[in-house]
């Protein structure tokens, strides 16, 4: 660890304690200067998104807390993990609290380490039948039992418990933590990047794009769609592998085999200045990433993501021990202290995130320095809607060792019924970062009023 970074880090940690006084003195005031801050209302939009087709799983459901200033904040729910009777616990642990309150604690973590994830399952809680959490890729819920008749402590997150109450993963306390950032960006007048010191300070302005694929069918959908996205302006393309198949295919091979003729076609399309990345999201096993990263390697990618399950520890030991590419590992990673672990151990050469997952903004702030104070990259996953790429938009441009937008593509995926915005690079290939308050992206509401079909309070 270089002691610049870990000076950083340190400095970024303390800011996160005290993100009004950071906010306060970015405006030019002194705290009790801001707007009343206290949270009087919080509410969902429910809304008919029609055809429009989520890539994050979001099921119309528009989080809205507002102050007594008459600041609102935003974020959509169930991005990835469902989050059913937000307000339930929303009313209890917000309204009557002050933003300057809650902010600073809100997604504050212990460290603890979970120890079910992937493959376990998770006890039910008092009073419901079958598990709660149980096997997949991620969390999910058993049965809409297992919600039970209100919202306990170990009801609202991932189940690993805390000794100070609380637990981790928390999906409502995330989703309020971004809503909050909304608020405190709106309150004084700034996009949220430019409030998370420990980073670049805001001296960064925009980010270089890359697209990211689907997961086609067929091996010979990638190099068309390569020379597509470079001639739209984009600086990378990641390789989101599919069944591994050609179009015309007669006889099977495995998965594995065709994705390595993906990834020769993709770097002859690209041609060999490109960025290329390779994403097969946990798919393969030891000797079938081994045999990809070699030809990674052998080939200039630019990095190897998520090659095999996040649980086989050992085995991305011994992946990043092998490969030259780095290893971008963290996606399925649910607490700081399990970042900690995979970086002291060699599991990961870069850190990825999913904000969600580890806290909001707060907690990915939290990874983002943690990775930097050991002198790696931190990559913030952007793949979902308007907001959902706003939120890792903020992280990237704060960050000091955040350096690529992800883009999905074709990007019109990420386009969305109540946002104007559409995150296109420029001709230089770069994403500009917002210029409006808080996450500044602002809703069109003329849109969404056409859509809502009800307002829960």
């Amino acid at each position: 660890m270089s002691g610049s970074a870990a000076l950083t880090a340190a400095a970024g940690f303390a800011a996160l304690a005290d993100p009004i006084g950071v906010a306060a003195q970015s405006a030019g005031v002194k705290p009790a200067d801001l707007p009343d801050l206290t949270i009087k209302e919080v509410k969902v939009y429910v809304t008919d998104l029609g055809s429009y087709h989520s890539l994050n799983g979001e099921k119309g459901e528009l989080v809205s807390i507002v102050t007594n200033s008459g600041i609102e904040g935003n974020y959509t729910l169930g991005n990835r993990n469902p989050t059913p009777n937000w307000l339930e616990w929303a009313k209890p642990n917000l309204v009557g609290k002050s933003v300057m309150e809650v902010l600073p604690t809100l997604t504050s973590t212990s460290g603890l380490r979970g120890t079910y994830g992937f493959n376990g399952v998770l006890p039910s809680p008092q009073g419901s039948n079958g598990p709660r959490w149980q096997g997949g890729n991620t969390f999910h819920r058993a049965t809409a039992k297992a919600l039970g008749s209100a919202f306990d402590s170990d009801l609202v997150g991932g189940g690993l418990m805390t000794h100070a109450g609380g637990n981790w993963p928390n999906w409502y306390s995330a989703a309020a933590d971004v809503c909050l950032w909304d608020i405190l960006g709106k309150a004084v007048n700034q996009p949220i990047y430019k409030l998370l010191s420990g980073g670049c300070g805001g001296s960064k302005d925009r980010i270089m794009a890359y697209a990211s694929s689907t997961h086609h069918a067929a091996i010979e959908d990638y190099a068309p769609e390569v020379v597509k996205a470079k001639a739209e302006n984009f600086k990378g393309y990641k390789i989101h592998p599919g069944g591994g198949e050609h179009s015309k295919a007669t006889t099977a091979i495995q998965g594995y085999v065709g994705h390595m003729e993906e990834i020769r076609q993709v770097r002859a399309a690209a041609g060999d200045e490109f960025m290329l990345a390779h994403d097969p999201v946990q798919q393969y096993n030891r000797y079938e990433a081994m045999k990809v990263g070699r030809l990674l390697d052998e080939l200039d990618y630019a990095w190897f993501e998520d090659p095999i399950r996040t649980t086989d520890m050992d085995g991305l030991i011994e992946l990043a021990a092998a490969l030259s590419l780095p290893l971008h590992v963290g996606e399925f990673l649910y607490s700081i202290s399990d970042f900690a672990e995979y970086i002291g151990k060699g599991a990961l050469d870069v850190a990825r995130l999913i904000a969600d997952n580890v806290g909001g903004i707060s907690g990915s702030m939290r990874v983002g320095l943690l990775a930097d104070a050991f002198g790696l990259e931190c990559t913030p996953h952007n793949w979902g809607n308007t907001l959902d790429l706003a939120v890792h938009f903020h992280l990237e441009l704060a960050l000091p060792n955040a350096a690529w937008f992800e883009v999905p593509y074709p990007p019109e995926l990420a386009d969305h019924p109540y946002f104007k915005t559409k995150f296109r690079p420029d001709k230089d290939g770069y994403i500009l970062a917002p210029t409006a308050p808080g996450l500044g992206y602002p809703i069109d509401r003329d849109a969404l009023d056409k859509i809502i079909k009800r307002i829960d309070r």
